[in-house]
């Protein structure tokens, strides 16, 4: 995109120019002036092409003047009429108006400002849970329902389409770790809750606690410092002190009190868990964070994804013959292969991850319905409603195998016709009266689940979904 194009071209009009008129015009003044404006923008471009804010941030304003001030100065290249050097000065400027129209385009794109909106629905989140508390001298008491507000955040924006724009991915990325690395550690507050031990245990005990109580406001100033909600603190001054309440710790003499030493530990591993998030002001720079094409583990995943295409394949052409094709087995190593799959607490990479796992779950649930539908033997005795709902089952089972081999979008015919018909039948289940039969109960509950889950694949194999 910014590779500087003023010399890509012949400058007389496609006629082939000997060694000295070449001499001659590039010592002319103009084409000096255009060649100390073309390295300024070789400068400039790897920043804008990587700029991931937006127009109201200082360094969009300083980029913007910066690609202003050499449009005027190209604009004011003296060409003294000559064809050559309007062709190269023209050149110039529309490699400049292109890097401003980039620069412009991926700061008020709907992606980026779709970013920005979820970033602050989650600061308003965590302001309201967790900073507020904090700021009015109590405690944040970590709700269930800001852990799933969170998680339903995090979601959304590994939903957010980029196009393949680097800054769209960068800005993704970066929301992104921010949002994982709170959900970590608000989570492990709920997880782990290390009691304070009684102050008569040792001599140590107190200062321990101490310490136990200002690791506790760290949390919450961690937290606010993710999200940007601290104006004066920064992460490398909570490092600091955190680094020094280590080292504090380690010299305390807890020597022949196992209780104590242990309480210790505990506390050392929760300064631990907060400093590993404190890294997080230069992430995202590292263009292979968030440009995934390349990583190995999003390769693994493919891999994985294209053998269960193949597998998937091979099962819908034996069920189309009436035979059952039983990869159970390889199905099932590849679920472990994708559960050892290294993430890198990169929230993409786990979404992608998750994705392949309902692929793989979808065909061996396929496969389990249909080894149950072959196997039934129902007795003379079946109550009809029993009857009713193996019914519906068989009919999802044709539906899931429709919906496993569809690949179209969400307003295509088909996928409105497979939507409307799974639709139907969960009504039909609903319209099912197990009369107090238990087993009937259970069999619709089951039916009604796999039902909704074959909906929820359907509806993820059509969401267009983007590393």
């Amino acid at each position: 995109m910014w590779r500087f194009i003023l010399f890509g071209k012949p400058f007389d009009g496609g006629k082939r120019m000997d060694h000295g008129s070449q001499q001659q015009q590039q010592q002319h003044p103009a084409m000096i002036r255009l060649y100390e404006v073309q390295r300024e923008v070789q400068s400039l471009g790897p920043q804008v092409c990587t700029f991931s804010g937006l127009k109201n941030e200082r360094e969009y304003r300083r980029l913007e003047r910066e690609l202003t001030r050499l449009l005027l100065e190209v604009d004011q290249v003296d060409t003294e009429g000559r064809a050559d050097l309007q062709g190269a000065r023209k050149r110039a400027a529309q490699e400049v108006e292109g890097l401003l129209r980039y620069l412009e385009e991926n700061a008020t794109h709907p992606s980026r400002l779709a970013i920005e909106e979820l970033s602050r629905e989650a600061q308003g989140l965590v302001e309201q849970g967790v900073v507020e508390p904090q700021r009015a001298g109590g405690t944040a008491e970590i709700s269930d329902e800001l852990v799933d507000a969170v998680q339903e955040l995090i979601l959304r924006l590994t939903q957010v389409k980029t196009g393949g724009r680097v800054p769209l991915r960068k800005a993704r990325y970066r929301a992104l770790t921010r949002l994982c690395a709170v959900q970590d550690v608000i989570e492990g507050r709920t997880r782990q809750q290390t009691l304070p031990l009684s102050e008569d245990t040792h001599v140590a005990v107190q200062r321990i606690n101490q310490v136990m109580m200002q690791v506790s406001g760290a949390r919450s100033q961690l937290v606010a410092l993710l999200m940007g909600l601290s104006g004066r603190d920064s992460c490398a001054h909570l490092s600091r002190v955190l680094t020094e309440l280590l080292v504090e710790l380690d010299a305390l003499d807890v020597s022949g009190n196992a209780a104590v030493r242990n309480y210790r530990k505990q506390v050392v591993e929760e300064i631990n868990g907060l400093l590993k998030h404190l890294d997080l002001e230069g992430e995202g720079d590292d263009t292979r964070r968030y440009d995934l094409a390349q990583n190995d583990s999003i390769r693994q995943i493919e891999a994985v994804r294209g053998r269960v295409g193949q597998l998937r394949g091979e099962v819908l052409r034996h069920c189309g013959v009436g035979d059952l094709f039983r990869p159970k087995p390889e199905l099932q190593s590849l679920l472990t292969h994708l559960d050892q799959v290294d993430t890198a607490r990169n929230p993409c990479i786990r979404e992608a991850r998750r994705r392949a796992v309902l692929e793989v779950q979808a065909v061996i649930t396929f496969l389990d319905l249909r080894e149950a539908l072959i196997c039934r033997q129902p007795g003379s005795n079946e109550p009809p409603q029993h009857r009713a709902v193996w019914m519906v089952l068989g009919s999802l089972s044709d539906l899931q195998a429709q919906v496993l081999c569809f690949n179209g979008k969400r307003a295509d015919k088909s996928y409105i016709l497979l939507e409307e018909l799974l639709t139907k039948q969960l009504l039909a289940l609903d319209a099912v009266d197990p009369q107090g039969d238990e087993m009937t109960k259970v069999a619709r509950k089951q039916a009604v689940k796999f039902a909704q889950n074959i909906l929820s694949y359907l509806d993820m194999k059509t969401d267009e979904w983007e590393y």
